[in-house]
């Protein structure tokens, strides 16, 4: 079954070339930096744009365009849990992601926005709920 035909994006503030795989295994962007079981895209440059914004660390915000190496789900952290559908088009896999393009030119979300992102965020935090539970 295809979920999606992409193209696919991947969010983050690591700084990768074309070529690179993002791979399973290494600390989460998100959250308290738990080693990652899956790796994540979305068919959509918001959800990436968001993906960027909330990364953790301190490297420039980066959207690379993306492919998947093998099959992919449903992100189930969006899917049903807060989206009815899989609206953001988000998707995760234990396949590497390769990089095959960097979007160098988009605009991110107003500060009232990522600030009320964030607090929201920090507000699930605070309950022991992690974004990303896997």
């Amino acid at each position: 079954m295809t979920l999606d035909k992409g193209p696919f994006y991947h969010g983050t503030k690591a700084k990768l070339e074309v070529g690179a795989l993002i791979k399973i295994g290494f600390s989460s962007n998100y959250g308290v930096g738990k080693k990652a079981n899956f790796v994540y895209m979305t068919a959509t440059l918001d959800a990436a744009i968001w993906g960027a914004e909330l990364a953790i660390g301190d490297g420039n915000e980066r959207i690379y365009i993306v492919e998947p190496t093998g099959e992919f789900e449903n992100d189930p952290n969006l899917t049903d849990k807060k989206f009815s559908g899989n609206p953001t088009r988000s998707y995760r896999t234990r396949f590497p992601l390769k990089v095959v393009g960097e979007i160098s030119k988009w605009k991110g979300h107003s500060p009232e926005a990522l600030k009320n992102m964030k607090d929201n965020l920090n507000k699930l935090k605070e309950q022991g709920i992690e974004a990303i539970n896997e």
